[in-house]
This record gives C-alpha cells, sequence and structure tokens, in this order.
C-alpha cells in the first residue's frame, strides 16, 4: 500500500487530508509539526509527502532542505501546502526541490490529481533507476568477469613469455594424463626440464632486459620445435621450463628427439650487444616408470639436468634411481663443505697441494699449480672431481675459488719471505668464477694484499668456458692482462672449437692434456697432434706445457718436439706447501 505523509500544524486540515486519502485506499501518516514530520519521513520512508509551509519552529522550506540533505530521503515526492499564491514562494519552494505546489483552498480533485501524477512521475523514475541499475550490475559484471578472466590469466601464465606457470601446469599435467587413459604399459610419458646457465651474468652484464629476451627466444624455440604436436609447456622460475611430451615407446626415442631440441635451443641469440649463446642442459623423467606424481617427475628431471650441467658437455641426462641416493650424498657433502669454508675449526680439512712445473730444456722448477684438497673428517680424502662440481651448483664455488687464490697467494708470500726463488704459481679458474662480475676486483684486491706482482699469478682455463659467450670471454681476459696476469688455456684438445679461438683469446700458456701425452712414443697419431700443437703454439706466441708426463719416454719425446714445460709423476707429485719448500731449497 502506498504511505503518504501529511506535515500540517492545523489540525482541522490535517484530519480533512488524512480522511480523504485513506477514502482513496492510501496509508496516511501525520505529523503536526516540521521536527516531527522530518523524523517521521526518516523512520517510515512514505512514498510522498504532503507538507505544509507556515508552520512554527521548523516550516515547510526547513523540513525540505532537511530531507534534501539527508541521502535517505532526498528522493521522496513532496508536495507543499500553502495559503499564499505569491510567485516568489513558488520560486523558493521549487528551488529547494518541491515536486508540485497546491494553493488553500484547493479541491478533492486538485488534491488527487497531484498526488496520483507525482506518485506516477515516482513510478516511472524508479523504473528508470532501476534499469540503470541494473544496467550499471551488469556492467559491473561484466568488468568483474573480465578481471576474473585477467587475474586467472595473469595466476596461471608466464607473464613474460606467454607459457604456462606451475600452478597452471599441476591442473594440466593431471587433464593430460586423464586423456591418455588407459595408457599402453610400454608407453612412457617424458617430462623434460629445461635449464638455462649464464642468465644471472648476462642481467647484471647486459641489464635485464637482455635476460628477458633470451628468455623469450627461448620459448619461441620451444613452441616452434614442438609446432605440429605441441606439448605441455611451462616456466617454472628464472630459468628453468618444463615440457610434458606426448608418450614414446622406448626411451632412446626420447633422448633423440631431446637432444635434436638441445641443438634448437643453442642457437645463438640476436642482441643489441652482439650475439649471444646460451648454454642449455636437460633432464629427462619419465611417468609411470619413474613416478607417478607430478612433484616427484620434476626433481627426477631436475636431478638429471643438474648431473647433465655438472657433467661438462652432457647436454642431456635421462634419470635413473642412482640419482636419487647420489643427490642425498651431495647435499651432505654440501653441507659439510659449507661448514669447512665457513667455520674456522674445519678449516684446516681444506688445503692446497703444488705440483711443480719444469722446464724441459734444463730440467729446472719454473712454476708450480695449485690443486685443492679436501680431507673430509669422516669421509677421508675426497677427490676434487667429486666436490668441485657440488660446489660450482651450489654458488659455493665463488668463496672456495677465492679461498684458492688467497692462498696460493699468501703461501707464495710465505716461500718470498723464506728466501726461495720466485715462482709463478698457477691457479684453475671454473667458469663461474670467470663469469663472476667483481673477478677483476677481488683478484686486484688480493695481489694488493699479499704484495704479489701480477706477473707471479697465473689463470687456468679450459676453453670449454671461454666459448659459452666469445666476445664476453674475450673482453674479460683482455681486463685481466691489463692487470699483468698470465692465461693458460686448460685441457686443450679436448673441446670443440679450439682452433677457431686460438688467435682470437689473449693467452699466454697452452696446456696439452694427458690424453695426448699418454705414451706419445708409442703412438704416432698422438705424436702428430701434439708436434703440430707445440708448432702451432709458438707461431703464435704462447709457451707450450705439457700435462700429466709419467715416463722418461714421454719427457724424452716431449722434449724433442721442443715443448717448454713439462709436469706429472714422473718429475714430482702435489706437494704440500712445506715439502714444496725443501725441494726449492735443496734445487
Amino acid at each position: 500500500m502506498t504511505t503518504i505523509l501529511v506535515i500540517e500544524d492545523e489540525s482541522h486540515v490535517r484530519e480533512i487530508l488524512s480522511e480523504l486519502l485513506t477514502t482513496e485506499k492510501f496509508d496516511v501518516l501525520t505529523a503536526d509539526n516540521g521536527e516531527l514530520g522530518y523524523q517521521m519521513a526518516q523512520r517510515q520512508q512514505p512514498d510522498l509527502i504532503l507538507c505544509d509551509i507556515m508552520m512554527p519552529e521548523l516550516d515547510g522550506y526547513g523540513v525540505l532542505s532537511q530531507l534534501k540533505d539527508n541521502p535517505a530521503t532526498d528522493n521522496i515526492p513532496f508536495i507543499f501546502l500553502s495559503a499564499k499564491a505569491d510567485r516568489l514562494d513558488f520560486r523558493v519552494g521549487m528551488d529547494l526541490g518541491a515536486d508540485d505546489y497546491l494553493t488553500k483552498p484547493f479541491t478533492r480533485d486538485e488534491l488527487l490529481t497531484a498526488v496520483r501524477m507525482r506518485l506516477k512521475k515516482q513510478a516511472v523514475l524508479s523504473q528508470r533507476h532501476h534499469e540503470q541499475l541494473l544496467r550499471t550490475q551488469s556492467h559491473y559484471q561484466q568488468q568483474l568477469e573480465q578481471a576474473k578472466e585477467r587475474l586467472n590469466q595473469v595466476l596461471s601464465q608466464d607473464q613474460l613469455t606467454g607459457l604456462l606457470n606451475q600452478l597452471r601446469l599441476r591442473q594440466e599435467f593431471e587433464r593430460f594424463l586423464k586423456q591418455l587413459q588407459p595408457l599402453d604399459a610400454s608407453s612412457l610419458v617424458p617430462l623434460v626440464c629445461v635449464g638455462v646457465e649464464r642468465l644471472r651474468e648476462i642481467n647484471a652484464e647486459l641489464g635485464y632486459s637482455s635476460g628477458d629476451h633470451c628468455l623469450q627466444v627461448l620459448a619461441q624455440r620451444l613452441q616452434g620445435f614442438f609446432a605440429q604436436d605441441s606439448p605441455l609447456m611451462a616456466r617454472l622460475n628464472g630459468n628453468e621450463f618444463v615440457l610434458v611430451l606426448p608418450p614414446v615407446s622406448s626411451r632412446y626415442q626420447a633422448q633423440e628427439q631431446i637432444q635434436a631440441l638441445f641443438h634448437h635451443l643453442s642457437q645463438p641469440i640476436s642482441l643489441s650487444q652482439g650475439d649471444i649463446v646460451l648454454q642449455v642442459n636437460l633432464g629427462i623423467a619419465f611417468y609411470p616408470r619413474d613416478a607417478q606424481q607430478l612433484d616427484p617427475l620434476l626433481q627426477h628431471s631436475q636431478q638429471a639436468r643438474q648431473k647433465a650441467q655438472s657433467s661438462g658437455g652432457t647436454a642431456v641426462e635421462v634419470y635413473s634411481g642412482a640419482l636419487s641416493g647420489d643427490r642425498g650424498d651431495r647435499l651432505a657433502l654440501e653441507r659439510d663443505l659449507r661448514s669447512a669454508l665457513e667455520n674456522p675449526e674445519r678449516r684446516d680439512e681444506l688445503l692446497l697441494v703444488y705440483q711443480p712445473q719444469i722446464n724441459l730444456n734444463n730440467g729446472e722448477i719454473c712454476g708450480v699449480e695449485a690443486l685443492m684438497r679436501w680431507h673430509h673428517p669422516q669421509r677421508g680424502s675426497i677427490p676434487p672431481n667429486r666436490f668441485i662440481p657440488i660446489a660450482e651448483e651450489s654458488d659455493l664455488i665463488i668463496p672456495l675459488g677465492e679461498w684458492v687464490l688467497e692462498t696460493a697467494c699468501r703461501q707464495a708470500q710465505i716461500w718470498d719471505a723464506q728466501g726461495l726463488p720466485p715462482l709463478r704459481v698457477a691457479v684453475n679458474l671454473s667458469a663461474r668464477q670467470f663469469e663472476d662480475p667483481q673477478l677483476y676486483q677481488r683478484l686486484a684486491q688480493i695481489l694488493r694484499r699479499f704484495n704479489r706482482k701480477p706477473e707471479s699469478l697465473e689463470l687456468e682455463l679450459t676453453e670449454t668456458c671461454l666459448v659459452r659467450d666469445p666476445d664476453t670471454s674475450v673482453r674479460i681476459l683482455n681486463q685481466l692482462k691489463a692487470l699483468g696476469i698470465s692465461i693458460a688455456i686448460d685441457d686443450f684438445g679436448t673441446g670443440f672449437s679450439s682452433l677457431s679461438y686460438l688467435q682470437r683469446f689473449p693467452f699466454d700458456m697452452l696446456k696439452i692434456d694427458r690424453c695426448f701425452v699418454a705414451a706419445i712414443h708409442r703412438h704416432r697419431k698422438n705424436a702428430i697432434i701434439t708436434e703440430a700443437v707445440i708448432e702451432m703454439a709458438h707461431k703464435i706466441g704462447l709457451t707450450a706445457i705439457a700435462e700429466g708426463i709419467e715416463t722418461p719416454e714421454e719427457r724424452a719425446c716431449l722434449q724433442e718436439l721442443s715443448c717448454d714445460r713439462g709436469q706429472g709423476y714422473f718429475f714430482h707429485r702435489p706437494l704440500p706447501a712445506i715439502e714444496l719448500g725443501e725441494l726449492l731449497r735443496s734445487s
């Protein structure tokens, strides 16, 4: 029922209005003054208000002003009742927001016509308002759905590459497996982890935009390689991608495909600063052979990838159960190695030994190579090829390498103080150390701290770590050369691009690997290769050093081929610092 509030201070007028409106089936409320009428309007929210203007204390204008100031009542239709017919009074009321004006005395028809017209108009306005509200709600709902869609996209998609993220991968992996059911008993579903090396160095040296571009190019190459039969692809974190491939009948079939993918991903990437080649490592695990849930499959594929990374030239590795046990052991060794580095009480577990380098023309000691050893309190002696890869994988290689440089320079300072002849000390530098942006500053500080001349230090690098990014390698090598440090290329001939880079890189020494030296007097092919390497080294101004000399025949053959220096067990095994000092005195 429609409710009408009558605010009138004259009782007989109020009663007439109430009776007339009640007869017309309206629900009528009455108030005999303006203040009470305003309060009733707030509480009852009538559909229309009839209000006298001339009332004591709070007149009609005051009631309307208060109603309009209140959001709860400002839309209630309002009709003034007044005995004044002055146009100015009409103007004041309309300016305040009145909807109509009735002049006393008015007829029954005039009153009902004004009321009904006002209520009808209010109904139309309410309908329009309702429709507008519905349109607004619909618009907001549409915007909300779009926002939800964008949010879902953000939550399920890697924003840099457009690939799935790890959260969405979990959902899609379960759906993917359901689509394969029933899976043939001999079928295997490969899950491949793709790791990108050197991303941190690219960000540091070339900027994050270059690193982002490299990741985007790799994502595009992944999608392009599998264009016809696209697998699930996701970016796990900063430098890892994961692929879930369609079933294969054997692991060898998957390996062939992934090996081809490796070569596809290893193509140079063009940047504004020049071309760069990213090193990628891939690990493969198989559903359901290795695990039937995503998390252990991811873990196994990552273990296989890390195995490929630590194996040097191996780019693709397949998970085997032995890796899990090996992983647990590696974590234990990592903890112990970190403790030996950081805990002064355990520092004596780490030590350097020094293998003399001999001038093959006169037999004199002309330098030493510093080699690291670790004597574990429970495990005994742990070989470098066991703990060095762990250090590289866990980022311990930076502090460990710095410890080696400091220890070698400190020991050389001690030998100088003992009056022993000056020696050039050679230290192996890992790829991670070489790519460390702080390498130059660290070396300069160490040389100053131990009062060493730069030419007394030689850094040995493998060609594998240099050819990852030749342009950057040349720049870093030139910085080290400018400092006065000698550079040697280690294990020469065991990589894949030695000859093409020899002239480009500013080396001083070329170390011939043991694989060419072994039984060189009996293997003509080895002798021919070694002779060619020595001759080439001399022609471009490098000193040739042969590693792993173990017999007098090997020494004699190398001397005949004009090799400059040699080292190996034929001359001396690696010696502790004290024993080497005694050897130098006796020499």
